[in-house]
């Protein structure tokens, strides 16, 4: 074909059985149709979707397939793919065995010093943990190198799940230095922050810390815990925090949820040297 250029479309295809990769895997693939009234149809399906689900509450049942199908005039497998998607977006969330559901505004975080139960609050959600594990451990060299003490000395464990709004978050395991905080338990961690339970009861201020963040999947037991897919997309949180004498007083790692929570950062422009005169 001479004088003209012929442009070849692609097509996303969801691809079953690949679960070491995820919930799903998507590829593409040379399209044989032309033009680009596929791509607009499938976008146009997903905004009818997105119509719906306004009109829904969260916790709505999607209608099933056969139902939205012949409603929007299109194929079970482009209904599908607009559905996949947005349960990737974190739009709709999918439960085993019992069809798609409309899934909760994502909570928004702030990268600062600031403790789950505050963050939550400050959301309008209302705060909540379950008390999975306690136990004291030896720090060992890896912990001991975090928490800046000894390797021989004791340290609390606590695993938790953290839920909003009954919701389960995050799964969190906070270790503490025994000599941080004496006579630390999980019934005392139970209904509330671990920062205020510092404040209140030992007096101890938090004047910073170090926190890191990754992508990251679910295990199976965080899975479980989380309500979530094997391997589905989660952030992990690392946290080393210090009190105003410069004390580590925690070492918390946390995984939450990836489609329940998103990264909030206002971003100002950096400030250029002044420039002196030559």
């Amino acid at each position: 074909m001479t004088g003209s250029v012929r442009r070849r479309r692609l097509t996303l295809v969801l691809l079953d059985g690949l679960d070491q990769y995820g919930p799903q895997v998507w590829k593409t693939l040379p399209d044989t149709s032309t033009g680009g009234a596929g791509v607009a149809k499938y976008h146009s399906i997903r905004d009818e979707i997105l119509d719906l689900v306004a009109e829904l509450t969260v916790g709505d049942a999607l209608p099933a397939e056969r139902t939205l199908a012949p409603r929007f005039g299109v194929s079970r497998m482009t209904l599908r793919r607009a559905v996949e998607e947005l349960v990737r977006e974190g739009r709709l969330v999918r439960r085993q065995g019992a069809g798609t559901f409309v899934a909760g505004p994502k909570i928004a975080q702030g990268l600062a010093v600031t403790s789950f139960s505050e963050d939550m609050r400050q959301r309008g959600a209302v705060p909540s943990s379950r008390t999975l594990a306690v136990d004291d451990v030896l720090a060992g060299a890896p912990l001991g190198r975090r928490l800046e003490i000894s390797p021989g000395e004791s340290v609390v464990r606590v695993t938790r799940l953290r839920l909003a709004d009954d919701a389960p978050m995050a799964v969190e395991t906070l270790h503490v230095p025994r000599s941080i905080a004496p006579g630390l338990d999980g019934t005392m961690l139970a209904d509330g922050s671990f920062y205020e339970l510092l404040h209140d009861v030992y007096g101890l201020e938090l004047s910073g810390g170090v926190q890191t963040i990754e992508a990251t999947v679910t295990d199976e037991m965080e899975s479980e815990l989380l309500g979530v897919p094997l391997h589905s997309p989660a952030f992990l949180f690392e946290r080393i925090s210090r009190d105003t004498g410069g004390r580590v007083v925690e070492f918390v790692r946390s995984v939450y949820r990836g489609d329940r929570y998103q990264f909030r950062v206002e971003l100002q422009p950096a400030r250029r040297p002044a420039r002196t005169a030559e």
